[in-house]
């Protein structure tokens, strides 16, 4: 277990923080340690009842490209995972889910973010309205084919890790 005996939030946006800590490893072994610290994310795997996945092709500043990926989203404060989830759907995609199965979690970022990474399937969709919150966000709404979907991620063409990751957990779950 390790112990903090010194914490500084070098940085804060949105809500997430950099955030620099003297740390005792469980070798007894003390390191300044750099964390992003984040509230957490749901990642939702949307299937239409055609068996379709609805995708987002966002454009992501920090990559200054497009990125094919599963909607997705940071918690708000105190915020149920499961509201998080349904909240990002809809307002990334203009859909709703009936039912919201829970995957599990990920920590895609562990060696210098604290992020945990909470996957869902959403299936029984109904349109709604879409609305986008932030400003940064550029989306436009895409139905794949699972077996589309697939090649795209061999090609290289989908390489978002949350939403690779949410594929193959479901399709080991059995819900693809």
């Amino acid at each position: 277990m390790t112990q903090s005996s010194y914490q500084n939030v070098i940085h804060t946006w949105k809500r997430i923080s950099l955030v620099e800590e003297d740390l005792l490893l469980p070798n007894g072994q003390p390191i300044t340690h750099t964390t992003i610290a984040h509230p957490g994310a749901a990642v939702i795997l949307p299937i239409t009842d055609n068996g379709d996945i609805v995708f987002i092709n966002q454009y992501r500043p920090s990559l200054k490209k497009w990125l094919l990926e599963l909607p997705a989203g940071t918690l708000e404060d105190n915020e149920p995972i499961e509201q998080c989830a349904s909240r990002e759907l809809e307002e990334e995609t203009g859909y709703s889910a009936e039912t919201l199965y829970p995957l599990g979690q990920v920590t895609p970022l562990a060696g210098f973010c604290d992020e945990i990474q909470y996957l869902f399937v959403a299936k029984k969709l109904s349109k709604t309205a879409r609305y986008l919150c932030d400003d940064d966000e550029i989306i436009e709404v895409i139905h794949l084919p699972l077996a589309q979907v697939e090649q795209m991620i061999i090609n290289g063409e989908i390489t978002d890790a949350k939403s690779i990751a949410c594929l193959s957990k479901a399709k080991l779950c059995g819900y693809i």
